[in-house]
Parts: structure tokens; sequence; C-alpha cells
């Protein structure tokens, strides 16, 4: 099961009921996997009945992968039975960690890429993909601070990973150009060193920037419309490979629906320009 190679939208509750009255032409939904671990109510019941008309995806938060614990066996037992109940399009998780030791860090921290590195996440993603019985996505972070020791580059760390796995990758393109700016670095570069075959699902969404006496840093925050710099990586990537299924992600100071729609909107645009030019 792949999701349609056409933009989507992260569900918001406040949304339902316009979505169930006017159900607007949109690829897929996608959830956050740790807001439907509860057995029932109404989350569900509204999931439910947009289940019955679109694709689609669950995002995890939660499994920390990166981490040097082990998985946390309740957390994946939870998230079996969402997608045995869902059985959605596609599961994705971070490159990140945000649990240690029992603590809950509240937040998607960074790794080093090293061997020992590579080799725990490998071992997590095959875990993961044994528990879950299906192929995962695992998606390329938004970072503010490198590792001395990393000696692998971020994007050969997740080739590798793939490769040894077998999992897709979900590529964020606000990510990579929050990361390459803050560390002063070329997104396109980045890019054309990312392997673009494994993509299973596009993620684009809005930062903010803050002058520093250093220079900007730019905050991955989900809380406006997204940028042009990442609007046009976007494009230069769907040039290359062809249209991709596309998450429009706004997930603080939420919007009205319309104001989701118009960018999703924008999304179609480059997807379907590209379609009818590969088709030409």
């Amino acid at each position: 099961m792949t999701l349609p190679r056409k933009p989507g939208l992260g569900f918001k509750p406040e949304h339902f009921p316009t979505i169930a009255e006017t159900r607007p032409d949109l690829g897929f939904f996608e959830i956050h996997a740790e807001n439907y671990m509860g057995a029932g109510g109404l989350p569900h019941a509204m999931l439910q009945r947009l289940r019955e008309d679109y694709a689609l995806s669950v995002h995890g938060v939660g499994l920390s992968i990166g981490g040097p614990d082990p998985l946390d066996r309740g957390h994946l037992a939870r998230l079996k039975a969402l997608c045995d109940r869902y059985d959605p399009e596609s599961f994705s998780e971070h490159l990140a960690w945000a649990s240690h030791g029992g603590v809950w860090m509240h937040d998607l921290l960074p790794l080093p890429y090293t061997q020992e590195t590579l080799n725990l996440v490998c071992d997590h993603v095959d875990e993961v993909q044994e528990h879950l019985g299906r192929q995962m996505l695992l998606e390329n972070p938004a970072t503010y601070v490198l590792f001395d020791n990393s000696d692998i580059p971020e994007t050969a760390f997740l080739s590798e990973i793939s490769r040894r796995t077998g999992c897709g990758l979900l590529l964020d393109v606000n990510n990579v150009f929050v990361s390459c700016v803050n560390h002063r670095q070329d997104p396109r570069a980045y890019l054309a060193e990312f392997p673009l075959a494994q993509i299973g699902e596009v993620h684009l969404a809005g930062h903010e920037e803050e002058d520093l006496p250093s220079g900007p840093l730019l905050i991955d925050s989900h809380g406006r419309e997204v940028a042009e710099p990442v609007w046009a990586l976007y494009a230069e990537i769907v040039s290359k490979i062809g249209p991709l299924p596309s998450l429009i992600e706004w997930d603080n100071d939420v919007p009205a629906f319309p104001v989701l729609m118009a960018e999703a909107e924008r999304a179609r645009t480059i997807l379907e320009g590209q379609s009818h030019a590969l088709a030409s």
C-alpha cells in the first residue's frame, strides 16, 4: 500500500465538520499516532469516518528510534493496534530520540552519525517493521547542533539505514532547508546526495527565523505557511523524480481550513505541472 501521489493535510479535529461536509479533493490525511492510542471516543469516531473517504498516513513521534534504550514494548503494542485497526497506507517516524531512562523529553533530539548509532537505529527499525508487519518510512530531522564525533554524512546515514532495513524515507523539505541554513550548508548539495528513489512521502512546513550575532537561526515551527525557498526546493525535487505524496504540516497556530487548502493547492500545481511535463 502506498499513498496517492497527491497533496495531503494533517488532520485537525476542529476541521472535521468542514471536511465531512465538503469532502475536499485531497490524496490523504495524516495523523499523529500518539493522539489515537486510546480505545475509543470522539477522536476514533472522526478518524473512522475520515478513513472511509481518504488514504491515511500515520506519523509517530514517540518511538525514540535513535535512543540507546530498548524500544518501549507497550508503545509498540499500542502502535500496532492502531495500524491494525485502520490499515494506513503509510507509517513513519523520525530519525531522532525522545526518551532516556524512562524520562520523556517532549522533543525530537539529534543523533551523532557514527557506526555505533547506525547499527542501533537499524536494529530499532528492523524491530518496528517486524512488530508492525509493515514497512515504515524514516524522516530526516531538523537540527540545530552538530556532533564533533559524527563521521557519516546524514544523507549517507539515511541511505544505509534504508539499504540495510528495507525501510523507505520521508523527505521533509523544510527540515532540509532549516538544518542547512543553521549549519551554513547548501540545501541543494544535500539533496543531490539524498537517496531520492527511497522517498515514500514528502513533508512541507513553515519555519520561524531568529537573527543571532552568528547569523540566522531557523526553527522548525510548523506554525505558518511554507516559505518560498522551501517551495523552490520542492519543485526541483518533483522535477527530478515526478509527483510524490506531499503533506502540508501545520501543527501550531492552526488556521482556518481554507488556508490549509490553499497550501495544498499550491503543492497540487507543482505536482500536476510536473505530471503533465512527464506525460508530454
